[in-house]
């Protein structure tokens, strides 16, 4: 039973060995690569079977290589994985090309051979817009406030009533000065006619 077993899986998979190139027979022996353009500077193609169209099921074994118009810039080889934004024929790469314009040629090697090219141009992505405060904020110029003047207090007021007539002390003080000064003149005199009289 266990021979039995056996054999029956090793026909199976004889069977399948010589099912694969029939069914790759059937599809064609080329595959048809076209270079369909870029996405945010990945690479994306087509890939299909050459006689009926049919997207490629099985897994793609296929470089990708770049160059620069002037050939001073190269970018590759890169490999192709499946597109999941794209139809089932769709694959991409999963680096990116940088801005400028490049040569795209696509090799595929398996499960049939394959070439296709086409010449990518991938724009310059402007930086989003800082939407932070500036740092340095302009300088604004207050309009300068005249200094208000001080309200005279009540002290004040009452010194600046009492100097322009300087009040009954002061006029006191001048009449006794004047007074001391005739006063001394008086005796002066009297004094000058004793002598002269002498």
């Amino acid at each position: 039973m266990r021979i039995r077993i056996a054999f029956q899986a090793v026909l199976t998979a004889v069977g399948l060995i010589l099912l694969s190139p029939a069914v790759a027979h059937a599809h064609g022996d080329t595959v048809k690569v076209v270079v369909t353009g870029q996405r945010e500077g990945h690479v994306t193609a087509d890939v299909t079977w050459e006689n009926d169209g049919d997207a490629v099921e099985e897994a793609v074994a296929a470089t990708v290589n770049a160059v620069s118009p002037d050939g001073a810039r190269t970018q590759g080889p890169w490999r192709l994985v499946r597109d999941p934004a794209a139809t089932p024929a769709g694959w991409t790469t999963a680096e990116s090309l940088p801005p400028g314009t490049w040569k795209v040629s696509v090799d595929v090697g398996f499960p049939a051979l394959g070439h296709g090219a086409l010449e990518v141009g991938v724009p310059v992505v402007d930086p989003a817009p800082s939407t932070g405060t500036p740092s340095h904020a302009p300088a604004t110029t207050q309009p300068l406030t005249p200094t208000p003047t001080p309200t005279p207090t009540s002290a004040t007021a009452s010194k600046t009533q009492a100097e322009p007539g300087r009040g009954p002390a002061v006029w006191w003080t001048t009449a006794g000065v004047a007074a001391t000064a005739l006063t001394g003149a008086a005796v002066g005199i009297l004094l000058r006619r004793g002598r002269a009289r002498g």
